[in-house]
């Protein structure tokens, strides 16, 4: 009996009965005048009409209103409909790390000439810190070269590939001709080799 009774009495009850003469001017004023409910709170506190113990906030009216509480829909407020309450996001400007890869030429495309290759990495770990393997394999004979790179970092695998430089030595250019890749950061420096 001592719980139920305390327990009653711990909870915030709705001020909708308590501010009844508020909510009959708030309604009103936005049916006749097409008043805001932040309006119809501003005037009734500049104007002395009520005081604060006998008025709910403006968060408080929408909320009755969304509610139902209120003899009042949305569509009589006048700007609650064409606000966009959605923040609008900032697109994040992509990199363009070289041309398209639909932009390249038609014989590297029929892998008719030997020397193009494709480069990616495979991750292991989750981290961006561990070992990576970097794959890459000529579009012709599908001739394929796994290396280990220390990071997935634009460093990590320059100095793989000028590790493979050193491997060709004079012939680098001839066997490749061309390296294709993907927009990922870790080929940003790609173009340098």
């Amino acid at each position: 009996m001592y719980i139920k009774k305390h327990r009653s009495n711990s909870c915030r009850t709705f001020k909708l009965f308590e501010c009844s003469d508020f909510i009959k001017y708030t309604v009103d004023k936005i049916k006749n005048n097409s008043w805001s409910p932040d309006a119809c709170a501003g005037e009734a506190i500049a104007t002395g009409r009520f005081n604060c113990s006998q008025m709910v906030c403006t968060k408080t009216l929408y909320n009755y209103i969304d509610l139902g509480f209120m003899d009042i829909k949305n569509t009589d407020l006048p700007m609650k409909l064409r606000r966009n309450t959605k923040l609008a996001r900032v697109k994040k400007h992509k990199k363009k790390l070289g041309t398209s890869i639909s932009q390249r030429p038609i014989d590297i495309d029929n892998r008719t000439e030997f020397g193009h290759w494709e480069i990616d990495t495979v991750i292991g770990e989750k981290t961006k810190d561990d070992n990576v393997l970097l794959t890459i394999v000529e579009r012709k004979t599908r001739y394929a070269m796994v290396l280990k790179a220390i990071a997935k970092t634009a460093p990590a695998i320059t100095d793989a590939l000028n590790k493979v430089r050193d491997i060709f030595g004079e012939q680098f250019s001839q066997v490749f001709k061309s390296i294709t890749s993907d927009n990922d950061s870790e080929f940003a420096d790609l173009s340098t080799i």
